[in-house]
């Protein structure tokens, strides 16, 4: 197969086409009804509902506003999660699928409604969501995927042609479903927040929440938001007192490439229902229409060289678009749950003013507003319509064991097997070239080290600061990945991801 040049590191073209925001550190102490942990796109919806409703809010963020993953999303706004609804009746049952189907219909009339209301210029177009297969053995699934949706309520039908330059077996396609660029709608809502004793703050990492007397929140400068209720919407809990999350949350990453060609795009978004994972979207841009291609999907930490997936793309790209140019590449993280419902609502069910909102499995465009709307309810009423299916707490994960179990046997392993592995003995034995990392030998400890394009060879302890799993180098990233539970660190230690708060212990800056 042919290796395309990645000259350029990885860049979305939704953090490319937008400027930085520049909402202050959280520099003083600070008392609201609400503090919300972390600004995406979760935050900053449930920050601008309660607003809406009447309370003061504060969100802490730990970077800048819409730059994790909301910053590297598809953003595809659709209540079509792959072929979904029939695995949640099979496993939940059909008002389960009911549910999820009503709030996910009803968080695309909200984002519209918001867009329409606000009159924000995001991009935003409807579009039809296609899931497709082009093997005989997904025809069936599909079928009755369709025959589903359609009892749910949704605009659904089964085709055996789509637009795009591939032939398939059939796809289940869903009406009125969109798309958007998510940072250009999110920072207009951003400006709503701030003002009547509600703030925003960036660079802000909250590493501790005290919860003796109502809640305390603790950036790692010392500075506190104290708050009656508290909302975790940093993509995974940094609170890890109670909750086990670390072990009912399961990182993944995957893969984008925005690709232009001389062949216009015929619209839709579409997704495959088998593995490996394609999906295509178009994507307005000021040099003219571009093409999304994503997949390559993985759990973070593991697999191949991550430089390889974007190879996979691109060859892919260039099948199904023989002049395609790439211009952006990106990848991102997502967490899953084991029964792939979301996590929304009481952080348990023993703390009534902590929230948590996370697990959106590649879909959460759809479900953070659902998320939003739970939490809000919860808050301002004491009750959701939704609030049971989408439960952290929920019983139903029992029927999920199975995966439960598959994954943390996964996370074991990863732990075991960092443990054990052999590195070279010293940094000269290693022979790091420019461009490269390895794992090597310092002393008895194993230290992470990369050469970067000027020489410096840059050194980090390669035990993850959060349950201490051996880290893996992400050389598509050039980060340092946890393969248990999703931290990714720089090559100079500093948190990109967490849940951990804590940045890696690096050694000498250069050796010689």
């Amino acid at each position: 197969m042919e290796k395309y040049s990645f000259t350029q590191p990885p860049h979305p073209y939704w953090l490319a086409s937008t400027s930085d925001t520049d909402y202050p550190v959280l520099d003083r102490d600070v008392k609201v009804d609400v503090a919300i942990i972390g600004g995406g796109i979760t935050g900053i919806t449930c920050a601008y509902l309660l607003k809406k409703a009447g309370l003061s809010v504060a969100i802490i963020e730990a970077d800048r506003l819409a730059q994790g993953a909301t910053g590297h999303t598809t953003a595809k706004i659709t209540s079509q999660h792959g072929l979904i609804y029939n695995k949640i009746k099979k496993q939940m049952g059909m008002e389960a699928a009911q549910q999820y189907a009503d709030a996910n219909e009803q968080a695309i009339r909200e984002i519209a409604g918001i867009i329409e209301e606000k009159k924000i210029d995001c991009d935003f177009s409807h579009q039809t969501a296609y899931v497709y297969t082009e093997r005989d053995d997904y025809v069936q699934e599909i079928e009755t995927e369709a025959k589903l949706a359609q009892e749910l309520g949704i605009e659904a039908d089964v085709t055996t042609e789509i637009a795009l330059p591939i032939k398939i077996k059939a796809a289940v396609s869903f009406d009125k479903q969109a798309q958007f660029h998510p940072r250009k709608y999110l920072l207009t809502l951003a400006k709503d927040i701030p003002d009547d004793n509600s703030y925003i703050f960036t660079q802000s990492r909250v590493v501790d929440i005290d919860d003796e007397n109502n809640y305390l929140l603790k950036t790692a400068e010392g500075k506190k938001v104290a708050a009656d209720k508290v909302i975790i919407a940093s993509h995974y809990p940094c609170y890890n007192k109670a909750g086990l999350y670390f072990a009912r949350l399961f990182p993944h990453r995957s893969y984008v490439l925005a690709v232009k060609t001389r062949e216009a795009y015929p619209g839709g978004m579409y997704i495959t229902a088998e593995e490996p994972g394609r999906s295509f979207r178009s994507l307005p841009t000021e040099e003219g229409e571009m093409i999304m291609i994503g997949g390559e999907h993985h759990k973070t930490g593991q697999g191949a060289d991550t430089r390889q997936h974007y190879q996979n793309l691109a060859a892919y790209a260039q099948e199904v678009y023989p002049d395609a140019e790439i211009h952006y590449r990106w990848s991102t993280q997502d967490y899953l749950t084991p029964d792939q419902i979301p996590y929304a609502g009481y952080f348990l069910p023993s703390t009534p003013n902590l929230f948590l909102a996370t697990g959106f499995r590649r879909w959460g465009m759809t479900n953070s507003m659902v998320s939003a709307m739970i939490i809000r309810d919860l808050i301002v009423s004491g009750e959701s319509p939704w609030q049971n299916l989408y439960d952290p707490s929920r019983q139903t994960i029992a029927a999920s064991s199975k995966t439960f179990i598959v994954e943390n046997l996964n996370v074991a392993n990863q732990l075991l097997k960092g443990k054990l592995s052999a590195a070279p003995a010293d940094p000269t034995d290693a022979d790091i070239e420019t461009g490269e990392a390895k794992v090597i030998m310092i002393d008895g400890d194993k230290v992470g080290a990369y050469r970067d394009e000027q020489g410096t060879l840059h050194l980090v302890d390669t035990t993850c600061t959060h349950l201490g799993c051996e880290l893996k180098w992400n050389a598509a990233e050039k980060s340092w990945d946890c393969p248990c539970h999703g931290s990714r660190f720089t090559y100079e230690g500093e948190i990109i991801e967490g849940p951990t708060v804590k940045p890696l212990k690096t050694g000498k800056e250069q050796i010689d």
